[in-house]
């Protein structure tokens, strides 16, 4: 139980980045008011929250109905996750767990940043929903250890709206150096976890087997 919270708390902190996503949202608002930026931020975690709910729910679903299967799940989801930490290790992005440079400009000129990029794809991101059905589908048929992975979600959610709700005095004491040493440490992690499910993955597909 405690590897699961673990495991689901370490992959949805690095997927989703509340510090990176803080980063990004302060340099967007600059410009708004206090009132402005705190409407913003709990309306941007709250529509990321119903969108990984969504996945963390039919996920399964989705995945029987194009007959994909647990192994192959693991094995992809591993794959993606494992790209995603060798980015946070090295510092680059790829619109993963960040918005494109495209986005990026579009987003500057929007009035309103709470859906778009903020709910999604900074918090809501193509990493943060695969890690969601792919842990959520590892819990598959235990109906606690799910409910650990749906908490550990709604936790990472919580940490993500104080960060945003404190932006800028975050990026202030943590400065671009520091922000880069956590989402470091974090980029390793994931890149390990991301090893052992693309291991299980293969175990579990018996590819290998005699």
């Amino acid at each position: 139980m405690l590897e699961t919270w673990g495991v689901a708390l370490a992959t949805f902190f690095a997927t989703i980045g509340p510090i990176d996503v803080a980063a990004m949202f302060a340099a967007l608002t600059i410009s708004s008011s206090v009132s402005e930026r705190r409407v913003i931020a709990f309306r941007g975690t709250v529509i990321a929250a119903v969108v990984l709910s969504v996945f963390a729910l039919i996920g399964e679903l989705l995945l029987a109905g194009l007959g994909i299967s647990l192994a192959a799940l693991r094995t992809a989801g591993g794959i993606l996750l494992l790209l995603i930490g060798i980015e946070m290790v090295f510092g680059r992005t790829s619109g993963a767990t960040s918005t494109t440079d495209a986005e990026a400009s579009e987003a500057r000129i929007r009035a309103d940043i709470s859906v778009f990029p903020l709910a999604t794809p900074l918090i809501a991101g193509p990493g943060a929903m695969g890690a969601t059905i792919l842990l959520m589908a590892h819990a598959e048929g235990n109906l606690v250890q799910q409910a650990i992975v749906y908490s550990s979600l709604i936790i990472v959610l919580l940490v993500t709206l104080g960060c945003l709700l404190v932006a800028t005095q975050l990026q202030r004491v943590l400065g671009v150096t520091g922000m880069h040493v956590i989402s470091r440490i974090f980029g390793v992690l994931l890149s390990a976890l991301a090893v052992q499910f693309i291991f299980d993955g293969i175990a579990q597909s018996k590819l290998l087997s005699g």
